[in-house]
């Protein structure tokens, strides 16, 4: 008899002990344990086999979920920001906050699990572990509770309650760690110890998200943005977390072709501005931002600063000031990294106001403020963390009086770059 590759027959006469011309009963045994042998073989093939094909079946229907959910979805609104004192520059705001998780890490969130699946990353049993600031693991907690996996969020005692109980809401779990510095090995850690996957979204971000459109947040704005009297904006204004976004714009703008160009806001005790400026990816300081959301104590591997056309900074106590203005004009509260995002706004407006530049700026709002009733809007929590407003409440002011100056400090270069 001819064996099939890899499968061993057994005879009598390979046997210790058997010779040929044994008896029938020896004989028969022997047939039997070769029987039951080759049998084994077949079925630890077929296991392996049907092991296989259920793992792709949980991952292709766990792939169908996250895209029906997105089907689902309509797309966020940009909403035209009135400034009368602007007469010939429109501002918008894409606001993010109207996502099923109440910010724009939702987007993020879905582009990581999605990645993480057609990678093979994550199967039907595996943890997921995030480190965050809050808002992705709340986004991140809602799509692992879809796909039905356990989820663990990594993140500094400081987050805000809110997200906590967004993210145990979503059926996640919570590890707290003293600093932002110490998110990343933490989570590496965990997802050793738990034999799960650290879906890490400061390394993923800027490649998770497909770049060239398929409806991510570039294409939208661009669509949206479509019909106004300045269709293609002059300035694109983005905060830096991860990094994600603004590679995903920066990139789509070049792809397209526009005249657009980004600029990337971020606030205190963040390195990525430096960077901006110097190129050492060595930086890091222990503090971590107060502006939940944006800003990182290290420069993380998204962050792509080549396709970023200018870099602004802005203190706390401005971009905590902006809300108010927002809560004014909107009638509704904002998350701390809009009013960062809009900051940076008026500065860019004001500056095309003095140089009579007709255009439009589009920036975002990041999430909800509801999520920081215990922060950004308790001024408690303000004087504990020497945060005055005052000054920057009276800069806006001057603005909305008509000074397009007010924002500027004295040192800074106020010509259209």
């Amino acid at each position: 008899m001819r064996a099939k590759p890899g499968v061993s027959i057994w005879r009598a006469d390979h046997l210790p002990g058997t010779k040929k011309g044994a008896g029938n009963q020896n004989l028969d045994i022997v047939l039997l344990l070769s029987t039951l042998y080759y049998l084994y073989l077949i079925f630890n093939r077929i296991t392996v086999t049907l092991t296989t094909i259920s793992r792709r079946d949980w991952v292709n229907q766990a792939i169908e979920i996250i895209e029906a959910d997105f089907n689902r979805s309509a797309d966020t609104h940009l909403v035209k920001l009135n400034w009368p004192v602007f007469d010939c520059v429109d501002i918008y705001l894409k606001d993010e906050s109207t996502h099923p998780t109440g910010s724009l890490k939702h987007r993020l969130a879905r582009s990581l699990f999605l990645y993480a699946l057609c990678n093979g990353w994550i199967n039907q049993d595996t943890p997921v572990i995030e480190s965050s600031s809050g808002s992705t693991a709340v986004s991140e907690a809602y799509f692992a509770a879809l796909i039905g996996v356990p989820f663990i969020a990594v993140m500094p005692k400081s987050i805000s309650c809110e997200k906590i109980e967004k993210i145990k809401f979503y059926g996640g779990e919570c590890h707290f760690v003293d600093s932002s510095a110490q998110i990343y090995q933490a989570a590496e850690n965990l997802a050793v110890e738990l034999d799960g996957h650290y879906i890490d979204q400061f390394t993923y971000a800027e490649r998770a998200t497909d770049w060239r459109g398929n409806n991510n947040i570039a294409e939208s704005i661009f669509e949206q943005i479509s019909k106004e009297p300045h269709c293609v904006p002059h300035w694109i204004v983005m905060s830096a977390g991860t990094g994600g976004t603004s590679a995903t714009l920066g990139r789509y703008i070049r792809y397209q072709k526009f005249s657009t160009r980004l600029c990337v806001a971020d606030p205190e005790n963040s390195v990525f501005y430096d960077y901006y400026n110097n190129a050492d990816r060595s930086l890091k300081i222990e503090k971590g931002s107060l502006i939940e959301g944006i800003g990182r104590p290290r420069v993380e591997p998204s962050f792509m600063p080549d396709i970023i056309d200018r870099m602004e900074k802005i203190p706390d106590a401005a971009s905590i000031a902006c809300l108010s203005i927002l809560e004014t004009r909107l009638k509704r509260k904002c998350g701390g990294s809009t009013g960062t995002n809009l900051f940076a706004t008026l500065k860019l407006a004001s500056e095309m106001q003095i140089a009579s530049q007709c255009g439009s700026i589009v920036t975002l709002i990041c999430d909800a403020g509801e999520r920081y009733l215990d922060t950004y809007y308790n001024p408690q929590w303000l004087k504990s963390n020497n945060i005055n407003t005052a000054p920057y409440m009276q800069k806006l002011a001057e603005l909305e009086s008509g000074n397009m100056n007010a924002l500027f400090n004295n040192t800074e270069n106020q010509n259209i770059t």
